[in-house]
């Protein structure tokens, strides 16, 4: 490899995938530069670990900062992202992200509940209820809903209430009875 071929490469080999526009003053501008000359940096760099070391200085909890939380909420799916923020730090969540909040929230399709004595499906909003695979695949109907392009009726639907009791004719064993079509079949077959 020549020098003119090293050189192009510029720094390491981070996958760089978002930019962000930053205004400055001519002050500021002018010091961050002398610091990352300091630090033997880019402006660029320099601008990336002062973010890093600012998201250790701010806290969501009382001692728990940014930094130290990263990994629980970040993920590489943003319908991932977007619950993990939602369900743990529901007040950070801009208007446009509450009103789709609620959408996800009020859909019973995507969480792990029971039917109460009440006969209605009913769940808890934590972690560990949210049924993930469901949100990827229903997200683009539920980000067009909440941004009114689309009707609420390309949302998933549940069963809301508990199916009734089948009951078997007088005369009948219910192992003798057959089913009238597949739909009417147990779900619940025992292999």
């Amino acid at each position: 490899m020549t020098e003119q071929e090293k050189r192009k490469g510029g720094g390491g080999k981070l996958s760089r995938s978002e930019t962000v526009t930053v205004r400055l003053g001519p002050k500021q501008r002018y010091l961050a530069e002398l610091a990352a000359r300091k630090q033997r940096r880019t402006l660029s760099s320099f601008i990336e670990w002062a973010i890093e070391e600012a998201l250790s200085t701010v806290h969501l909890d009382q001692n728990t900062s940014i930094a130290d939380l990263s990994g629980q909420l970040w993920d590489v799916d943003e319908p991932d992202r977007f619950a993990k923020l939602a369900v743990k730090y529901e007040y950070l969540l801009t208007h446009e992200e509450q009103v789709l909040w609620k959408l996800i929230r009020e859909n019973g399709f995507l969480w792990r509940g029971n039917y109460e004595s009440n006969r209605k499906w009913t769940w808890k909003i934590e972690p560990d209820s949210l049924i993930f695979d469901r949100l990827r695949e229903h997200w683009p109907a539920f980000l067009g809903v909440a941004r009114g392009e689309t009707g609420k009726d390309k949302l998933p639907k549940w069963a809301n209430e508990k199916p009734s009791e089948k009951k078997t004719g007088s005369n009948e064993k219910p192992s003798e009875k057959k089913p009238a079509s597949f739909d009417d079949m147990d779900d619940d077959i025992p292999f």
